[in-house]
């Protein structure tokens, strides 16, 4: 009897130590593409290439100081008017809006009316130009999928080599506490299910554009 509950014991044994080298089980990144395992500089710049490849549009501005503007430019170039939804997260609150007067800002979840909103990204993977955003009570997820033009501030920090980076850094960030959803955004919303015609706004935001912010505030 004694043996057979070693013998059972050991198997058990053996398979809990196969299964914390599972990569299935293992969170610890495995197969890492080489692409975005390059120098933060050259980051930043394939996640420009990348995320303009997908029809994205950006801008890269000095500090939070300058968003207003750069914002104030997206929105003129587009002739859309100088009103935004915004969600009420620590980066949104710290752009230093009052500096620009010509814009008005709307906190809250989206509405039916609202034609651009401003979001702040959580991180965002260089490889594909992807944005990782998290929902919360001050970062409604409406703002991201309901207006025609979504604009992102992106702090350039804020930018990692690959998809697995990004989920590294929500597991140390949350722990357990993690948000009801983590959106990804690769470029505007898109179809090419008619005549294989790409039709760009078909199912959320015609318009993506990202921020880059090079100061890097927590």
């Amino acid at each position: 009897m004694t043996s057979a509950r070693e013998e059972i014991l050991g198997n058990i044994r053996r398979v809990l130590k196969d299964r914390a080298a599972d990569p299935v089980q293992d969170n610890r990144a495995q197969v890492v593409p080489a692409r975005g395992q390059i120098p933060h500089a050259d980051q930043i710049a394939l996640f420009i290439k990348e995320a303009e490849r997908v029809n994205a549009t950006t801008a890269r501005v000095g500090d939070l100081a300058d968003v207003p503007e750069a914002i104030a430019t997206f929105l003129a170039a587009n002739n859309l008017p100088s009103k935004v939804r915004t969600g009420r997260d620590e980066l949104i609150r710290a752009i230093p809006w009052s500096d620009h007067s010509a814009i008005t800002v709307n906190e809250g979840v989206a509405r039916p009316t609202d034609q651009a909103s401003v979001t702040s990204a959580f991180a965002a993977a260089a490889e594909t130009g992807s944005l990782a955003l998290i929902s919360g009570p001050d970062s409604p997820t409406s703002l991201n999928y309901l207006p025609d033009n979504h604009i992102v501030v992106l702090q350039t920090g804020q930018i990692v080599g690959s998809y697995e980076e990004v989920w590294q850094r929500l597991r140390e960030k949350m722990g357990e506490d993690w948000p009801r959803a983590v959106n990804w955004i690769t470029g505007p919303s898109r179809t090419a299910d008619i005549e294989q015609e790409l039709l760009l706004g078909a199912h959320g935001p015609r318009r993506l554009h990202v921020v880059l912010v090079d100061e890097e505030t927590e």
